[in-house]
């Protein structure tokens, strides 16, 4: 069978790419339903990636955050019109100490690996999770972000100590709310400390215990661990902040990208005996961890729907143009493209 792969072949400008698959082979067929943006493929359609990594990856399918239907199955295992999560990594080899997401040889979907705007994408058994019929849709799409917070805080839990009352979350964005409201959950009991910039973000903010501008934090304010979610140049200040801050001998889970190095005082991470985890992309059980955690407590789901900013009805490449600019200009919440191209 003939797909088109939707690619972008340059800042701003997608083309369609048309490649010859066999349905004969082991591969589940899925056809994208509800894909969402991430600010990575924003920074690919923006071109402010970097000449040298766009030169390296472009052309490229974007989008890494999707849900979609299974339209074949050569085992007959599931059924068509399953609801499944796509996971975009894809390992090649497996390793007993080192995750899938950490292994250097992993492709990444959307990251010089062609990403899920395409007909159909082709799935080993071991690459989606099968959703809750129930299931928000809008919500669903973002999963994959949903399971960079789940991935930190795994991590978390094996490398930190036992001393979980007090948790703090640096960001007011998207990553910031999703983590705050997991600690929230996963820990009861705990108290969730959300720090940012911005009140109208950090208004969205009703479930955590105690929230501060990043300008207006009291000196006696303390917690156990942190998340730092901020990324950018931003991080560094955030985690010289939560250094200041945390107790000694916490943890600080480090999530937030950068484009560049970061100062860090770490003097200040010697004389505390801080941890540093650092946390990147995740893997199939984290996946599966995340679907069995939201279809547990569909109040975290009801929670999550405030992150839907925008739902664009894409039939055309200019339908996802208009939805990535109007992305660039939505200050709150993930932008959700129903994919009936």
């Amino acid at each position: 069978m003939i797909n088109q792969v939707y690619r972008l072949v340059s800042p701003r400008q997608f083309e369609i790419s048309y490649k010859d698959r066999s349905i004969q082979s082991d591969r589940v067929i899925v056809r994208p339903t509800n894909l969402s943006i991430c600010a990575a493929d924003q920074r690919y359609y923006t071109g402010t990636r970097g000449e040298e990594a766009l030169s390296k990856k472009l052309p490229m399918a974007l989008i890494h955050e999707a849900i979609g239907e299974i339209v074949y199955d050569p085992d007959g295992e599931f059924q068509p019109g399953t609801k499944v999560v796509m996971v975009p990594n894809t390992p090649i080899e497996q390793d007993e100490i080192v995750a899938e997401n950490y292994l250097r040889s992993s492709k990444f979907r959307s990251s010089g690996y062609d990403g899920f705007m395409q007909d159909y994408v082709f799935l080993k058994r071991d690459r989606f999770v099968v959703l809750p019929e129930n299931v928000n849709q809008h919500v669903a799409a973002f999963t994959e972000l949903i399971t960079i917070a789940m991935h930190s805080i795994t991590r978390f839990e094996r490398l930190a100590h036992s001393r979980r009352k007090t948790f703090a979350v640096w960001g007011d964005g998207n990553l910031g709310y999703i983590t705050s409201l997991i600690l929230k959950k996963k820990f009861q009991g705990c108290k969730v400390i959300s720090c940012g910039k911005t009140q109208y973000k950090l208004d969205n903010f009703s479930f955590v215990d105690e929230v501060y501008n990043i300008n207006e934090i009291p000196e006696n304010v303390t917690f156990d661990h942190a998340f730092e979610c901020v990324g950018g140049i931003g991080s560094q200040y955030a985690i010289n902040q939560i250094i200041d801050h945390i107790s000694p001998e916490g943890s600080i889970s480090i999530l937030g990208v950068s484009e560049y190095p970061v100062e860090i005082n770490t003097r200040m991470v010697l004389e505390k005996g801080i941890t540093l985890i650092g946390s990147s992309r995740s893997g199939y059980h984290d996946f599966k961890n995340t679907v069995d955690f939201l279809s547990e407590n569909p109040d975290v789901v009801d929670y999550l729907e405030t992150l839907i900013g925008s739902v664009n009805e894409i039939r055309c490449i200019q339908d996802v143009i208009n939805a990535f600019e109007k992305d660039l200009s939505t200050s709150w919440g993930k932008t959700v493209m129903e994919w009936k191209i």
